[in-house]
């Protein structure tokens, strides 16, 4: 086995953890009341880590806008958020700090306390606000109906390690 190969032990060392979907249109609803809405863009869903810092809010938010994930004209994936002028639906989710290696209930012990991931959760809502993409938000904290239409599909796993 290679030295360098991912093991399970250090796949919970990660940072801020983002499920990325390239869509044509997205929203999100709280009690049957759309919250926040985009067309072509980004769902991005962010969990939050007890161990995550701005730094890795930054890295996360200037990776996902500059990541060439949408057709140019050959319909090669050479565009960004950034030069196709897309929006970003930014969902705050926990569970993506889920650890399922035992038992058959996820453990969340390495989330983030609610009042840290709100603070970073806000820190990465600006720092992608600031490199001019417009941001639409769930609600955070509030259980939420999430609706889109992933385009491919494209859908990608990132953390800021």
């Amino acid at each position: 086995m290679v030295s360098e190969t991912l093991s399970m032990s250090n796949l919970m060392e990660v940072m801020v953890r983002a499920v990325v979907q390239r869509v044509k249109e997205a929203r999100v609803e709280v009690e049957g009341k759309i919250v926040g809405e985009i067309d072509r863009g980004l769902l991005i869903l962010l969990g939050v880590g007890d161990a995550d810092a701005v730094k890795d809010a930054d890295y996360l938010a200037n990776k996902i806008v500059h990541l060439r994930i949408f057709p140019d004209d050959r319909d090669l994936m050479n565009l960004s958020l950034i030069d196709i002028r897309g929006a970003a639906l930014v969902v705050s989710q926990f569970t993506l700090w889920g650890d399922c290696r035992k038992g058959r209930r996820p453990s969340f012990i390495r989330a983030a306390r609610p009042e840290k991931a709100r603070e970073l959760y806000g820190d990465f809502i600006s720092l992608v606000r600031a490199k001019g993409v417009k941001v639409a938000t769930g609600e955070f904290r509030e259980m939420m109906d999430v609706h889109l239409v992933n385009v491919g599909p494209v859908t990608l796993i990132l953390d800021s390690t």
